[in-house]
């Protein structure tokens, strides 16, 4: 019964910026874990950010000091602010949301991605 609806994708230059958004809708917003994922060409999908439900923030590697990870709880919405992107951050950004009790995640839903493409 969730939703998860992306936004704010886009074409940018090396060093730009993007905000995406991810709006949530059939399921209580507040008590879900929410993450951000991307795909790049040709490679896996990766974990990029995720936000509890009490607001703690995790950022990967590769993008820390980069990007950051909130939530809007009054807004059933979580963003992912981009800063300095570099070429290899092109890839399809999926917002997901899920419950987890140990290492069993449930309601494990899915977004249709939004496209983000770093390009000079």
């Amino acid at each position: 019964q969730g939703q998860l609806v992306e936004s704010g994708g886009g074409l940018v230059q090396p060093g730009g910026s993007l905000r995406l958004s991810c709006a949530a809708s059939g399921f209580t917003f507040s008590m879900y874990v929410m993450r951000w994922f991307r795909q790049a060409p040709g490679k896996e999908r990766e974990w990029v950010a995720a936000v509890t439900s009490d607001g703690g923030r995790t950022i990967a590697d590769s993008v820390k000091g980069r990007f950051t990870i909130s939530r809007d709880n009054a807004k059933y919405t979580v963003y992912l602010q981009m800063n300095s992107l570099k070429l290899e951050d092109t890839a399809v950004y999926y917002c997901n949301a899920a419950r987890r009790t140990g290492s069993t995640w449930y309601d494990n839903y899915w977004g249709q991605g939004t496209q983000v493409t770093v390009s000079s």
